[in-house]
């Protein structure tokens, strides 16, 4: 039985904001922590929270982007960077305001959609006409799917070593095969072109073995000494 706050296809926006950030996955049923401080985020998540909560995370496209709107430093507001056609709306599961003016909130992922054209930005926020069509499956929860444990931790936890984030394995135990995925392709620190390759696979097992993939390639690249035997 569905949940009454449970979103439904007809009400994923046909218009709505996008937040580039690079590496920042989301995925259908993952959980995002968001930090939000900047301006026209902090409007961009006030005006979500009037209208639906929702808003769409993308991956910036720097390869499509010219050369000449990238600062040295870092991207502004008058410099906007490509992004990916594919992103993934969320849904503000929890919100709270700090003594300093941010808001801390958690997005819950929905469903995937393609952009299908840039609309004009608002308050200072970017905003694109969406299409879910291809993504309707997203809101169902993941279907089972083989998966191996021991193979996936066998890559896992040198990567997760190697990158310093720790994360408590027994606890990874408890989680479905789909939840496990899905957090660890949210959480591991890969780049932007690989954090698309996750989001626009088709299925949780080809997600699954595009993960295993990027843990082999990270723990070998770096010449782990203790790096497992292909």
């Amino acid at each position: 039985m569905r949940s009454p706050i449970q979103t439904r296809f007809e009400d994923l926006p046909e218009e709505i904001s996008i937040f580039p950030l690079s590496g920042a996955l989301l995925l259908p049923w993952g959980r995002l922590p968001l930090n939000i401080f900047e301006p026209r985020y902090l409007n961009m998540t006030l005006d979500a929270l009037k209208t639906g909560r929702i808003f769409g995370m993308v991956q910036p496209d720097y390869d499509k982007t010219p050369k000449d709107r990238i600062p040295a430093d870092r991207m502004t507001p008058e410099s906007e960077p490509a992004v990916y056609g594919v992103g993934c709306a969320g849904r503000i599961a929890s919100f709270e305001e700090t003594d300093d003016g941010r808001l801390l909130i958690l997005l819950k992922g929905l469903a995937r959609f393609r952009i299908v054209k840039e609309l004009e930005g608002r308050n200072g926020y970017r905003r694109v006409r969406a299409n879910y069509d291809d993504f309707e499956d997203d809101l169902e929860p993941p279907p089972k799917f083989e998966l191996n444990r021991e193979h996936l931790m066998t890559y896992l936890r040198p990567y997760l070593e190697m990158q310093s984030i720790s994360i408590n394995l027994d606890v990874l135990k408890g989680l479905t095969d789909g939840s496990l995925i899905t957090s660890m392709c949210m959480i591991c620190p890969f780049d932007p072109r690989e954090k698309q390759a996750l989001l626009e696979a088709e299925t949780m097992s080809e997600r699954a073995a595009a993960l295993v993939k990027l843990l082999q390639m990270g723990v070998f690249d770096a010449g782990k000494p203790d790096a497992p035997k292909q």
